[in-house]
This record gives C-alpha cells, sequence and structure tokens, in this order.
C-alpha cells in the first residue's frame, strides 16, 4: 500500500465538471492506495455529495479542519486555494490548472483578473488538463505544466443502455442544452433562445442550477446523479453547449460515448476532440446567426445529422478511459512527490504581495469609476439568505435570462 498522503484543495463539491474531474483522480489515487483527503471551502453535505458515485469513499473534510493535519503533498485546484497553500503543512505543494480562471471574470474587472493570474506565478508544480492551457502557462508564466487530458467512464457512458425517452427518427431530432444559469459565459439561456428560434419543437435542459421550469423547454433536468446524466443524453440528438470560456469541457464528448453529436461555439479546448464537421458542428464564438442556420440543418436533415454522429461514436470509441487517463495523472503525481521542496514563507509572501497589488489596484479602479456590484460580491450575499428564497430567486434568474437575456455572447 502506498502511504502518501495527497490532499486536493477544492472549492465546492457540489455538481461541476471541475469537481467531476477532480473526485475521478481522487478517486483513482485512494484506490491505488494513497491516502486522499479533499479539503472543502464551501459547506457540504452527504446530499451535496451523493451526485457521485465515487465520493462515498473519498474523506472529505472542512478546509480549516484540513490545515491541522500533514500531508506529503498538497494540491490547489482552483485560484482561491492557491492562496490557502500557505497554511498546510507540506513540503511539496501543486496547481492542478483547469482553465486560466481570470477569464472567468468581466475583462473591465483588471485588478481581478491580475490577482487570479497572481497564482499561476507561484513555484509549484503543475499540471493541466488541454494543449492550450500548458501552452499559456509556459508562454506566459514559464512553467512546464504536464498534460493529463480527461478519460471518460466508459462504464456509464456509452450508446446502448436506458434512456428517459427513446429517439424517434420519424420526429423532429431532440435538443438538449446543457448548463448552469447566473454564469455570463456558460451562455445557457442563450442556447436555448437559439434552439427555438432555429425551430427546434423538444428542448430539452440538462443543468446544475436548481431550477424545476424554464420558459421554452420541454424537459429540465436539474443536478442529476452522474448515472442519470447518459439517460438524458441518450434521450438526445444534438447537445448545444454555447460556453465562452472552457478549459477541456465534459459534455460534448460524453454526448458522443451516448450516440449523439454536438453544437458548439470555437472555445478554448473544444480542439481537444472536436473536428468540425466530422463528429460535430463548430460555430465562430459570438455567431448567433450561424448556430441558428447549423441546427436548422441538422433538424431537417437526418442524413447529415447520422453521419456527425457516427464520427461522433468513432471518436468515443478510440478515447482513453477515466483509468487511463488517471494513471497519467498518478504519473505526474509521483514525479511531483520527488521534485523541490517549498517553503511555506515563500507561499505566504507571495500571497501578500498578490493582496497588496489587487488592493491597491482595485482603489485605483474604483476612484475612476462608478462602483459596480459584481457577480461574485452578489454571490456572497445571496450565500447568507434562506435556501428557499435563494431557490426561488435562481428559478426567476433562469427565466428572466430566457425571457429578457441578449441575443449575444457575454
Amino acid at each position: 500500500m502506498n502511504q502518501k498522503k495527497i490532499c486536493f484543495l477544492v472549492g465546492s463539491m457540489a455538481i461541476s465538471g471541475g469537481t467531476y474531474v477532480i473526485v475521478q483522480h481522487a478517486a483513482y489515487l485512494f484506490d491505488q492506495g494513497y491516502e486522499v483527503t479533499l479539503a472543502v471551502q464551501e459547506p457540504f453535505t452527504v446530499q451535496t455529495l451523493a451526485w457521485h458515485d465515487r465520493t462515498a469513499v473519498l474523506r472529505c473534510v472542512p478546509l480549516e479542519e484540513a490545515k491541522a493535519e500533514s500531508f506529503d503533498l498538497v494540491i490547489a485546484t482552483w485560484w482561491k486555494t492557491v492562496f490557502e497553500l500557505q497554511n498546510f503543512n507540506s513540503p511539496r505543494y501543486a496547481y492542478f490548472v483547469q482553465s486560466i480562471e481570470s477569464r472567468f471574470y468581466p475583462e473591465d474587472e483588471l485588478p481581478l483578473r491580475a490577482l487570479v493570474d497572481a497564482t499561476y506565478h507561484f513555484p509549484l508544480s503543475y499540471v493541466t488538463e488541454a494543449v492550450w492551457i500548458r501552452d499559456c502557462l509556459k508562454s506566459n508564466f514559464g512553467h512546464a505544466a504536464s498534460l493529463v487530458r480527461n478519460g471518460v467512464r466508459k462504464d456509464v457512458y456509452r450508446p446502448s443502455g436506458s434512456a428517459v425517452m427513446q429517439r424517434e427518427q420519424s420526429r423532429q431530432p431532440r435538443v438538449l442544452v446543457e448548463g448552469h444559469f447566473g454564469v455570463s459565459f456558460k451562455n445557457t439561456a442563450l442556447g436555448i433562445k437559439l434552439a427555438r428560434e432555429a425551430g427546434a419543437r423538444d428542448i430539452w435542459l440538462l443543468t446544475g442550477s436548481a431550477v424545476s421550469w424554464v420558459p421554452g423547454v420541454s424537459r429540465v433536468f436539474s443536478r442529476v446523479p452522474m448515472f442519470t446524466t447518459p439517460e438524458i443524453y441518450r434521450s438526445c440528438d444534438i447537445l448545444i453547449k454555447l460556453s465562452t470560456v472552457e478549459g477541456m469541457f465534459g459534455p460534448p464528448l460524453e454526448m458522443f460515448h451516448c450516440g449523439g453529436t454536438a453544437v458548439v461555439f470555437d472555445v478554448t479546448g473544444h480542439d481537444e476532440y472536436i473536428v468540425h464537421e466530422k463528429n460535430a458542428c463548430v460555430v465562430r464564438r459570438g455567431d448567433m446567426d450561424g448556430v441558428v442556420a447549423t441546427l436548422r440543418r441538422l433538424l431537417t436533415d437526418r442524413t447529415e445529422l447520422q453521419r456527425l454522429q457516427t464520427g461522433a461514436l468513432q471518436t468515443a470509441e478510440s478515447w482513453v478511459s477515466w483509468d487511463e487517463s488517471s494513471a497519467g495523472f498518478r504519473n505526474w503525481l509521483e514525479a511531483a512527490l520527488a521534485g523541490p521542496v517549498v517553503e511555506q514563507g515563500v507561499l505566504a509572501e507571495l500571497t501578500e504581495k498578490a493582496f497588496a497589488d489587487y488592493m491597491r489596484d482595485e482603489q485605483r479602479r474604483l476612484a475612476k469609476a462608478p462602483q459596480k456590484i459584481g457577480r461574485h460580491r452578489l454571490s456572497a450575499f445571496a450565500a447568507r439568505l434562506p435556501t428557499k428564497l435563494v431557490r426561488l430567486l435562481k428559478q426567476f434568474e433562469a427565466a428572466g435570462e430566457v425571457w429578457f437575456g441578449p441575443r449575444k455572447v457575454r
């Protein structure tokens, strides 16, 4: 048994693609004999963890509790957790970069974006999931990050199996829109609007947002367990995923494994497995008319749709499983465990400097322009509201985005 103690610093255990990837790698390491801890920033419950079948074997503890322990390697998994590394007792630290996360925030919030980018200057062992991120870390920050592409659960995502509703050749193809609401770069409401404009008559929604009804949508699947998602994918013909910031997004690849195809923007990371007009359709970012025209073509031309679905299955067949992917992650981890020691004091100095620079630049920014209430501040406020009220607000937010949201990317 490998007795090395590994700690992943995780922002949230709620349903998300990033958390899914962390859980898959962590569970594999647990199976290989490592002592694995997930130290989580946001509060969680048994219900929070229930969406993934492997969380039951993992040790998940609050971040503050884990600070009292010692580990052989501590791995930050998103930008805020990098600033927590100084508080963890370990000889070595690492950073699993799933996107360049400064892109998550508005371009006019330059101090905040700079604060996020400051985390990529830390002297850590780096690993990432996409070529574009690896290249960015090298060219912009001087890090030689290891590349470990995400795998797919071949036991879960496959073309055969149960479905919520069978695909019918005699009916118009069914469209599935996937994504959260309230996250501007996900463009989930925009996907619904454009599907309706293209003439789609049966639109389903798969979302991590707490919603039960969305205008223009036939079926809503909210926060479903992992084993339910392939039943939804196998019921639909075309996935619409119009996010404009990604690392290496998983839903189109999972849809490929379940026999469907996808329409996506030319978002970063799409080219890890999507080939335009071979297994899916790639539309230039912001080309709303292009999305509508592409979807109309697939809704009316069954031969073209089936050609793309065949190409998607061929891509799926050659794609790596999670065991293969996580074996590569383990190789990186072993190299990190043998890598240079990093003093906590160095991390503390870099953290102090990053926040000092942020406070100085943010004060200057606010002095020059009227203060806006950013979404990250609204989220912090919403976290203090009663759960039922938050769910009601989320429901109104989703409907409002579909009804009144602009016909453009954000």
